[in-house]
């Protein structure tokens, strides 16, 4: 219903972790992860939230976030059996949006049950649901694209790697690992015909959790 408010923030409250956004003159209360409280702009300023609306038997709710990739994985969260909206603020309140990438892909359930009120159990569900969603281009830095990296050609921390290979190791180290660290967990990886770039590098991920 609601794609984004836009107005003056004039509250914070964060025990609640909720947000007034002032838009139309009406006082907009809306709910929003713990990682946004601190990248909020002062009271008075202008402000934009994406926005997602629920609308339930014992009330109507608003949840917020400052982009539209958080906003994508919160529905993402909803998506997942077992995971309501106070459970999905939770783990991105803990995780963070560019974590909880890395943790699904890797598989990293110690990562995700580290959100309040979520187990091993729930960790293990949405890594199950979510692993095939994330696109490889969400897990690399703005702009960056797997396959126009550009690693030298002569480091000798990619050995005699080609190809999938060699790319996976370009997106590891673009990710912010070192070229040995990077070279050294895509050749744990077990290769087989017709590997993609895009699977050795979620494949490596594994051995560098």
């Amino acid at each position: 219903m609601f794609s984004y408010i836009k107005g003056p923030l004039t509250e914070i409250l964060e025990e609640d972790s909720t947000i007034v956004v002032e838009a139309g003159n009406i006082g907009w209360n809306v709910h929003v992860p713990l990682s946004v409280l601190d990248r909020l702009p002062r009271i008075g300023e202008p402000v934009q939230i994406y926005t997602f609306f629920q609308v339930r038997e014992d009330g109507m709710n608003l949840y917020g976030f400052l982009s539209r990739p958080d906003l994508k994985m919160f529905r993402m969260l909803l998506g997942v059996n077992g995971i309501g909206p106070k459970a999905a603020l939770g783990i991105l309140s803990a995780v963070g949006t560019e974590n909880l990438r890395m943790a699904i892909v890797s598989e990293n359930v110690k990562a995700i049950s580290c959100a309040p009120g979520v187990g091993a159990k729930t960790a293990k569900r949405v890594i199950l649901d979510l692993k095939d969603k994330i696109p490889t281009e969400d897990l690399l830095p703005g702009g960056v694209v797997l396959g126009d990296l550009g690693v030298g050609n002569g480091d000798t921390a990619l050995g005699g790697e080609t190809g999938a290979s060699r790319e996976a190791v370009e997106a590891l180290v673009a990710l912010g690992y070192s070229m040995s660290e990077a070279a050294k967990a895509v050749r744990q990886v077990e290769m087989a015909d017709g590997m993609t770039a895009e699977a050795v590098l979620k494949a490596s991920l594994k051995y560098l959790i």
